[in-house]
């Protein structure tokens, strides 16, 4: 197998909504929020009309894209036996992505992320992470991992205890490994912990600027170009308008953004984008062209509502 996903199973709720609603509810735009309470999870939908549902979770979206370039892929992530999770089950065997995970009935529900999409197009999600984030190594298909050329990890997955050692078991095992620090919340939050993870784990690290220049303190984008260089692995930065960028060591490589999108829902760009550049990576292209195969998977998705081509 060329590449097996490991993250946050979880089932995309999206919905339109205009400013203040964001506003109004605490939220910070273009971040994600973990909703602890199901009941308040459920608050927030009572007055939303719901434009699309459909199988998400950051990796998941990856692992997607990458079947579509038709790549031999699989994912591990927990869901319940419930009415959810089996719609994401089938809705991974339906993009021909195996699934490794025998669900069962689990004390919690399956999980689902509120995605509210604002008339500029960005995205603020609030996610009820319900049985995804009690994944635990006992999950996690040693086999799987060891079969696979890569493994792919989510900075949303991370969290003390079962997640990671289900993390820590994964990468033990695995042949190369790359990750997505996932948001900048998500590096506030686990910050020392991220930083070792690049610095000594990751084969392959995928941020926005806003993620790494939050992980490493920096000041300018020059000391993030440094650090990059200093890593001797592979580092992948999405800037938004002004393109995307990887590092090598010495060897740094640009690309720029595709001109007049219809950009219409901005979920899933990052996600996209990896799978683009990966599918380049493990199909031995060039750094440029690995970039500018994310650049295209990133800007189809945009134009359309939802994380899924």
């Amino acid at each position: 197998m060329k590449i097996l996903g490991i993250g946050n199973a979880i089932v995309d709720v999206i919905c339109k909504v205009e400013n203040d609603f964001i506003q109004r509810n605490g939220l910070t735009k273009s971040t994600m929020k973990l909703v602890f309470d199901e009941k308040e999870f459920k608050q927030l939908l009572i007055n939303l009309k719901i434009e699309k549902t459909v199988s998400g979770g950051s990796v998941a979206n990856t692992i997607v894209g990458l079947s579509q370039l038709k790549n031999k892929v699989g994912f591990i992530g927990k869901v319940s036996d419930d009415e959810l999770g089996g719609k994401y089950e089938d809705g991974l065997k339906n993009e021909n992505v195996k699934y490794f995970y025998s669900k069962k009935k689990e004390e919690l529900p399956t999980g689902t992320c509120l995605i509210l999409v604002t008339p500029d197009s960005e995205r603020t999600m609030c996610t009820f992470l319900g049985t995804a984030g009690k994944i635990n190594e006992n999950d996690v298909d040693t086999n799987a991992i060891k079969q696979s050329e890569i493994i792919l990890l989510e900075g949303y997955l991370w969290d003390e205890g079962d997640p990671k050692k289900a993390f820590d078991k994964a990468i033990t095992n695995a042949n190369k490994v790359a990750m997505s620090l996932s948001d900048q919340f998500c590096v506030d939050r686990h910050k020392s912990h991220f930083l070792n993870l690049v610095k000594n784990k990751l084969d392959i690290t995928f941020a926005n600027e806003q993620e790494i220049m939050s992980l490493i303190d920096a000041k300018n984008f020059n000391e993030v170009i440094n650090f990059g260089k200093g890593l001797k692995k592979l580092l992948v930065i999405t800037r938004g308008e002004k393109g995307s960028i990887s590092i090598s060591g010495d060897n740094v490589t640009e690309c720029g953004i595709q001109k007049n999108l219809k950009i219409v829902d901005l979920t899933g760009a990052g996600d996209l984008f990896a799978a683009g550049f990966l599918h380049g990576h493990v199909n031995g292209l060039s750094q440029k062209e690995c970039l500018e195969k994310g650049t295209e998977m990133s800007s189809k998705v945009i134009q359309q509502i939802g994380a899924r081509i």
